[in-house]
């Protein structure tokens, strides 16, 4: 059930409170007896892999999605950021900003009106002037517009009030929309994946507003930074032992602490489980042994006894038959944790270096490097400066228009795109091992170093027989990232490999990469990645250089 959500802010008194919610697809239960209190000062995000339930609890939140049992409770005006704003009719950015501060801009007309009824002694102007002058205070409708215009400047979005919205890009509509959120002072803000599509300069303005505001905050997010600088609850969507979300506190260190202690409760608790069963499964074969074989008495044994013993070999089979019935595994298999392989180029040689390097339009720095066994790189600067370029330079997937690219002989690189290009309609196991087969077929890779998809724990066996196409983004993503590790890379090549994975992966990682001996380049606006290799050598590539200038 429903409630009608006021339509004009409530502040202190707001409140957004979902209480014993459950979301059914098909025979998937999304969500499973949700309860979550909202209040003025919350500070909330939601995490969890793709696929997880995270914008349907959003949408179940902000009234767009009925749950199927439970209710949700609204008291106040809410503000909903979804990931891609849409832009029908040919409406401008100004008309966007208008509906925003809608309320606002209405207050001030009343307010207006109200004030020239005051010479008209007939009627209760005064009353009504002081009602409109109450509203408007509390909407602080003077400064909306000005709060619109400072949001549109500090996250870099158009601020063109007459251009059209279908003729900016869903980066550029995705940022316009933001502001006129944050303008708008709405007492709730649900955002999904606020920091897609901002630069450096938007993420800290964005994290300053979201910590200051005086209205509750629910992020679905996977940005670390904003985890970190923003949230005090945490809520964790991805599986756990009794299928409940999980609620932490203290904020992204309170998570973090939480989830590492449950997680090896649960494993300590399956194995248990799993020890005791295989325990009473093997008692139960020595026994229905005994009896199959029979039992040979000693010469001279009588009939009595014969059938005595073998009545109770009878009695034991069933007496552990039962034992064994009775003990079910309640605790199911904990998530599968990601192992990254071994990976050993050579000593001593230069697995890869360019030389002055540059691409006309695309990369016109002119950029060199050099990298060995264990090496490592971070490859940094705005939109448009080329940075996916220079990776696919190196990959030798793009030529360059000047310079040389060299890569010692026999060298396995990985390269891990920002984009997936995986076939949908292909089962994910049937991908993966085609790659390996290729891989082998052409002496890449000896078949003693092949490396199964469930080895790497980045998909389990339902996910990998799926078709691609069924996959979430996460999903998808994971599948790209065990493609290149199969292929056991000397160098790694990375574009933004935070993209789509879940905060728990995405630590898992890093830490991985930075004990490798690969050679590690990697390409990214992961604030918080950026700050865990703060001590990699960095190259910054800038748009629009002058000619001649080498990176």
């Amino acid at each position: 059930m429903l409630t009608s959500p006021n339509a004009r802010p409530a502040r202190e008194r707001a409140q957004l409170i979902a209480s014993d919610v459950c979301v059914t697809r098909g025979a998937e239960t999304v969500l499973n007896h949700v309860d979550l209190v909202v209040t003025p000062t919350s500070r909330i995000a939601i995490v969890g892999e793709n696929g997880r339930g995270k914008s349907t609890l959003l949408h179940v939140l902000d009234g767009t999605l009925a749950p199927d049992s439970g209710t949700v409770q609204r008291i106040g005006t809410l503000g909903v950021a979804e990931q891609e704003m849409p832009a029908q009719d040919g409406r401008t950015v100004g008309q966007a900003v208008a509906d925003a501060i809608a309320e606002p801009l209405r207050a001030l007309a009343e307010l207006d009106a109200a004030m020239l009824a005051l010479s008209d002694t007939c009627t209760d102007g005064a009353q009504r002037y002081a009602t409109v002058l109450e509203r408007a205070e509390t909407l602080d409708a003077w400064d909306a517009e000005r709060r619109v215009r400072i949001a549109l400047e500090a996250l870099d979005a158009e601020t063109d009030l007459e251009r059209s919205l279908d003729t900016l890009s869903v980066g550029q509509r995705y940022r316009v929309r933001l502001a006129c959120l944050l303008g708008a002072d709405d007492d709730f803000l649900l955002l999904d994946e606020p920091t897609n599509h901002l630069d450096r300069s938007g993420l800290d303005f964005l994290s300053a507003q979201l910590r200051t505001r005086s209205g509750g905050v629910v992020a679905v997010t996977h940005d670390r930074v904003l985890l970190t600088e923003v949230a005090d609850t945490i809520v964790d969507l991805d599986p756990s032992p009794d299928g409940r979300i999980r609620l932490y506190g203290n904020g992204y260190a309170g998570y973090r602490e939480g989830r590492l202690a449950e997680r090896a409760l649960w494993e300590q608790e399956y194995n248990q489980q799993q020890a005791e069963h295989a325990r009473l499964k093997d008692s139960l074969s020595a026994a229905q042994n005994r009896l199959q074989s029979g039992w040979k008495p000693e010469k001279g044994t009588n009939k009595h006894g014969r059938a005595t013993r073998a009545g109770g070999l009878v009695q034991s089979v069933h007496r552990r038959a039962e034992q064994l019935e009775a003990h079910a595994v309640t605790v199911p298999e904990p998530p599968q944790q990601f192992r990254f392989p071994e990976l050993l180029p050579s000593t001593g040689s230069v697995l890869l270096s360019a030389d002055r390097i540059t691409v006309d339009d695309r990369m016109t720095f002119k950029v060199s490097c050099v990298l060995s066994r264990g090496d490592r790189l971070v490859v940094t600067g705005p939109n448009g400066a080329g940075k996916s370029t220079l990776l696919s330079v190196l990959a030798g997937e793009l030529h360059p228009t000047m310079g040389d690219v060299r890569r010692s002989q026999g060298i396995r690189l990985g390269f891990l795109r920002q984009e997936t290009d995986l076939p949908s309609s292909q089962r994910a196991s049937e991908v993966y091992s085609a790659h390996l087969d290729a891989l082998i077929a052409a002496g890449i890779l000896d078949s003693s170093e092949a490396i199964g998809l469930s080895h790497l724990g980045l998909l389990r066996a339902r996910e990998s027989s799926k078709r691609i196409g069924e996959l979430s983004m996460g999903q998808q993503r994971r599948l790209d990232l065990a493609i290149v590790l199969a292929t056991k890379p000397h160098v790694l090549l990375l574009d933004e490999p935070t993209n789509h994975l879940s905060v728990a992966l995405v630590d898992e990682l890093t830490a991985a990469l930075s004990a490798t001996q690969a050679a590690v380049v990697i390409s990214t606006h992961d604030r918080q990645l950026l700050a865990d290799v703060h001590d990699w050598p960095t190259l910054h590539l800038a748009t629009a250089p002058a000619r001649g200038t080498s990176a």
